[in-house]
């Protein structure tokens, strides 16, 4: 067997191929959307994957506000923040972020997915949510996607 002939595949910035896929959330549940989501904004999908690089694609999700959420999570479920003042923790409910917000529900959720160093937060600049069926990234010509 010619062992010279596999060779470990390590990417770099330079040498990974970036594409843009949209994802249609309208009814998808949101953990398992968030997780697929996830993993390809990692590149856990690719050959090519090296955990130290951003080897992920850009994703776009359109109807956001759209999306279901199993049991009674929509009310029973709290999203707790800090103010960084004495008395500043403030509790909010999918159900009124989605009256609001209705983004943010897909955002936190894949955020918490993601690593928690500055590779996480460089890897959540390439998810773009939006509420509506809508979206400004039509000159990148993404494809549709459906998990």
């Amino acid at each position: 067997m010619n062992t010279l002939s596999y060779k470990t595949v390590s990417a770099n910035k330079n040498t990974v191929n970036k594409e843009w896929i949209v994802v249609d959330a309208e009814g998808e549940i949101l953990g398992r959307l968030a997780s697929e989501i996830a993993k390809v904004i990692r590149g856990k999908h690719k050959p090519t994957f090296t955990p130290h690089v951003d080897c992920g694609d850009n994703v776009i999700v359109i109807n956001a506000d759209k999306i279901k959420l199993t049991g009674n999570k929509l009310g029973d479920k709290v999203y707790v923040r800090y103010t960084g003042y004495p008395g500043g923790q403030r509790f909010v409910s999918p159900k009124e972020l989605m009256a609001k917000h209705p983004e943010r529900i897909i955002e936190k959720a894949v955020r918490g997915m993601l690593p928690k160093n500055r590779l996480g937060r460089q890897l959540f600049k390439n998810l773009f949510v939006y509420a509506g069926s809508e979206h400004k990234h039509e000159a990148q010509n993404p494809k549709p996607v459906k998990f």
